[in-house]
């Protein structure tokens, strides 16, 4: 059975990314301690950019030796390396380069490349290298990070996209409906077999897709791409803050700190 979401509610958006930066320290110590080794898959966005500052301040930069993991993205725009809009440009400003990680730690999605779909499947075959899985079976990772758009999606699966639908392959190209228009992501099912899935959500402007998201009342909320994320034995968390949480039943927001 799919996890129960545990939802933990924090004054405002710096409380809310400090404590997760928090909990990825805790998830990523376990994951060593288990394995030798950390594998997180980062979040696309402006989402993730307040969560990079918090782990590499001082109070917690150091509280985690940082050569043990390796670092892939749930999605990426396919923009040129330099472009703002990317991805892992903004983990490499805000993350990689203050937390001195080395390049052969980051794997990072081509989305300059002129054909996603080779992308997409070039990418597929280094995550299953890179964490030793057959073909026949979906990669596990260790955490993976996940923000919310407003219209209920997340990395870049959108409501209604045929992607949904796909079990088979781990990381596919899609479009979004904003720009930039052509993206790759990693599917549901890569994603719902992480150990531990956290989103991070603040702002007054998602209370209503957290509502949505969180306490369904149709079929179409349920079929929401972020509502699919339903990780098949690992945790599912999430972290907001006050305003994003606004719109939630009492008792869906008894874990408020």
């Amino acid at each position: 059975m799919p996890s129960v979401p545990d939802i933990r509610i924090h004054s405002d958006s710096q409380a809310c990314a400090e404590a997760a930066a928090e909990f990825v320290l805790e998830v990523g110590k376990e994951a060593v301690r288990a394995n030798g080794r950390f594998l997180i898959a980062l979040s696309g966005g402006t989402t993730p950019e307040p969560l990079y500052r918090a782990l590499t301040s001082s109070a917690l930069a150091d509280r985690f030796d940082w050569s043990r993991t390796t670092f892939f993205f749930s999605d990426e725009r396919c923009v040129a390396l330099d472009d703002p809009r990317s991805n892992y440009a903004l983990a490499r400003r805000a993350l990689f380069i203050p937390l001195k990680i080395a390049s052969s730690q980051v794997y990072r999605m081509p989305g300059e490349s002129p054909d996603p779909q080779a992308a997409a499947s070039e990418y597929e075959q280094q995550l299953r290298l890179a964490t030793k899985t057959s073909p026949s079976a979906q990669p596990s990772l260790d955490l993976i990070l996940l923000g919310l758009g407003e219209d209920g999606h997340t990395a870049s699966l959108f409501p209604g996209a045929p992607v949904l639908r796909d079990h088979q392959r781990v990381i596919a190209m899609t479009q979004s409906p904003k720009g930039p228009p052509t993206r790759l992501t990693m599917t549901l099912g890569v994603i719902n077999r992480a150990s531990v899935i956290l989103f991070l959500v603040s702002g007054a402007g998602k209370a209503r897709i957290v509502r949505a998201i969180l306490d369904p009342k149709t079929e179409a909320e349920r079929q929401l791409p972020a509502a699919l994320v339903a990780p098949e034995q690992g945790c599912l968390i999430w972290f907001l803050d006050r305003s994003a949480a606004a719109e939630l039943p009492i008792h869906r927001q008894r874990t408020s700190v």
